[in-house]
């Protein structure tokens, strides 16, 4: 691949990694370890996205937040990848009459999330890989065989049907919530692995940009994510740099007797197109090419995925998604998958002489917090499309706003410390439930307080 700056040469031979999967971690992660001396090679399973441009797979933006940009900051990229960004300092949430109310996301102004291609970022990390000397990316290259113990992984290239096998002093699975390493790595005995997946699928759709009006090139306010909360059901949207929105519809896959509105009942875009005037009919009317997206884009699927250990022998470990996939709803899963990158390198780093006790160190830093952001992964898809809406949610969202302005070392918003710092997501989680149990007291407390000082002062009059 081609050169970049010169870098120090080490005086001892560099060891060597073996990275599978090509996607934003295994990028990222190529990036850290060649600049730590690494020699890298990098194997994908499809072609070059940069022959076609674009990234194949999923288009959903990425909210990019506190964890991802440090992350990015620290490959150098964050510049890069912000100049292209949108930055959404809150949620604009959309009622069936086409009201709107903004939520802020924090009650600090300077905080907010970054709306990031996912295709653009891919590219951004791919290049900054191929760009380091140490760095060697092949693709069409699917992972067949693992023997942990020899540090080998066999590949078939699937243009020539040609197998190879490499052996390295680390092997990384970064080959996502499907992983072919993962898969291989489950077969032995002692590998512990869940999978559940979302009632919920997802479809894309799209809001295109518009020639006038108050926010063109954008249709609707462009530094906000657009929530349309409907119960068991929503559909959200993310600006573009090109003044269009990505919209995806979360939708039970299956309809019930009380949630009637399911994937399989809604199949063509006649009966969706109805189900919208009634449901979404502001988003709609800015829908030109609604018809056509609804009957070709397909419907995905999400899941979450819990697996341990995450290495074998001290010579194969899982990263990123293929180690603890998340459904979308904190906009964590490339921020989390970053942090994996940065703990991993420090791990190496910090037990250089010693792969096995990098790895266990690695595990042990980030198995928790993997399981943390699981959870409140799937407690925010709950608050997003049932509360949202609500008159209380939003007023309280604006006592936690209030404490948090007035008193931030007592009280600190879960969102906050997920999305706005690199408080560790165990840790985020577990201070949000103590202050969750002090405002459900003070909830009762203070009312209960007011009526026995007005009863008092009545007994006394």
């Amino acid at each position: 691949m081609s050169g970049s700056a010169s870098r120090p040469t080490l005086t001892l031979m560099s060891k060597r990694v073996i990275i599978v999967g090509a996607g934003l971690a295994g990028c990222l992660l190529a990036v850290y370890l060649a600049r730590a001396g690494w020699n890298v090679d990098l194997r994908e399973r499809r072609g070059d996205p940069r022959d076609r441009g674009q990234v194949a797979g999923r288009s959903i933006n990425l909210a990019i937040s506190a964890r991802g940009l440090k992350a990015l900051r620290r490959a150098g990229l964050e510049e890069t990848i912000l100049r292209d960004a949108i930055r959404m300092p809150g949620r604009m949430i959309h009622s069936r009459a086409g009201a709107l109310a903004f939520q802020n996301y924090s009650s600090d102004p300077t905080h907010a999330i970054q709306s990031v291609s996912r295709s653009a970022l891919n590219l951004a990390l791919l290049n900054a890989a191929a760009a380091e000397s140490r760095v060697t990316i092949t693709f069409h290259q699917r992972c067949l065989h693992l023997d942990a113990a020899l540090g080998s992984v066999s590949f078939i290239d699937d243009n020539t049907s040609q197998q190879s096998s490499v052996t390295a002093d680390l092997i990384v699975g970064a080959d996502g919530a499907y992983s072919a390493l993962r898969g291989i790595m489950q077969k032995n005995e002692g590998f512990d692995y869940d999978q559940s997946w979302l009632s919920h699928g997802y479809k894309e759709m799209c809001i295109p940009a518009v020639t006038s009006g108050k926010h063109a090139p954008f249709a609707m306010e462009p530094k906000a994510l657009h929530i349309w909360p409907r119960g068991a059901s929503m559909m959200i949207a993310l600006p573009n740099p090109d003044g269009s929105f990505t919209c995806t519809l979360f939708w039970p896959n299956k309809s019930t007797g009380t949630n009637p509105n399911g994937f399989d009942s809604i199949r063509d875009s006649v009966i969706a197109r109805e189900h919208f005037q009634r449901e979404y009919p502001d988003a709609l009317a800015m829908m030109p090419t609604f018809d056509h997206d609804f009957a070709t884009n397909p419907v995905g699927a999400m899941l979450t995925i819990r697996c341990w250990p995450w290495s074998m022998r001290g010579r194969a470990v899982l990263l990123g998604d293929a180690a603890h996939a998340i459904v979308p709803f904190f906009g964590q899963g490339a921020n989390a998958s970053f942090e994996d990158c940065e703990s991993l390198t420090d791990a190496l780093a910090a037990h250089s002489d010693d792969i096995p006790r990098a790895l266990a160190a690695y595990e042990q830093d980030r198995k928790r917090n993997a399981d943390a952001i699981a959870e409140m992964a799937l407690t925010n898809f709950v608050e997003m499309r049932d509360k949202t809406a609500s008159r209380a949610f939003r007023m309280r969202k604006k006592f936690e706003h209030f404490l948090h302005g007035v008193v931030p070392r007592f009280y600190t918003p879960r969102y906050d410390m997920v999305s706005f710092s690199t408080i560790p997501y165990a840790d985020a989680l577990s201070r949000s439930r103590k202050q969750d149990r002090v405002l459900t007291i003070t909830a009762i407390a203070i009312p209960l307080f007011i009526a026995f000082v007005f009863l008092a002062w009545k007994m006394r009059t």
